[in-house]
């Protein structure tokens, strides 16, 4: 891209998480730096403009519920909000082991129902809430970390109670990976990549001469 198309960006990014995790807290937090603590299981799909870097970028966020239920019965909605999404913000609470276990199987499900609809790898980042309870913690920082490390998404603690600055880091980390992700253009094999290839099938050839 060149010019102005150069410097905007829209992303879809899905918020998932189960009941009680913080999931729309973290999510208005981001879009409003004011913290809300009652929220009801309402999808709510939100449009927020902002610049970084001098880059416009435009992100439209759907808060979604998601439960046990979802994941083993509702398949073709997992697929809606798959093709929809760029990217995905799974969240859990430091303070709810049930929680952490069910991003577990989000991952599986989001990373299965990819590969079955043949999409490239789709950006996830998992958030564990909650911080400000450490004296609460069921959930250690290093089994975030390790999921991640062993899933290829990113992993961020925050405390959308205490913390804006956290909560930013989180939205604007996931969009470099998404911006990342759509850079990633298959180049010409060249002349080198032609030749070695060639190279490959001929030895392949002889050796099955033999």
């Amino acid at each position: 891209m060149t010019g102005l198309n150069a410097l905007k960006m829209d992303a879809n990014i899905v918020v998932l998480g189960t009941d009680n995790v913080g999931k729309s807290a973290v999510t208005v937090r981001f879009l409003t730096r004011r913290f809300i603590g009652e929220y009801g299981d309402i999808e709510t799909i939100y449009s927020h403009s902002f610049s970084v870097d001098g880059r416009e970028l435009t992100l439209s966020i759907w808060d979604s519920p998601y439960s046990q239920q979802d994941i083993s019965t509702s398949s073709s909605l997992c697929e809606k909000r798959l093709q929809w999404a760029d990217g995905f913000v799974l969240v859990y609470s430091i303070c709810d082991r049930a929680s952490f276990n069910m991003v577990t199987r989000l991952i599986q499900s989001i990373k299965a129902t990819k590969e079955y609809m043949g999409l490239e790898k789709v950006p996830i980042a998992i958030v564990g809430n909650k911080r400000d309870l450490h004296h609460r913690r069921t959930v250690l920082s290093e089994e975030g970390r390790l999921l991640a490390l062993a899933s290829g998404c990113q992993f961020f603690e925050v405390s959308a109670a205490e913390n804006y600055h956290s909560v930013i880091m989180v939205f604007h980390g996931l969009v470099d990976r998404i911006r990342e992700s759509r850079s990633v253009i298959k180049k010409p094999a060249g002349i080198k990549g032609i030749v070695k290839s060639m190279s490959a099938v001929f030895a392949r050839r002889r050796t099955d001469s033999l």
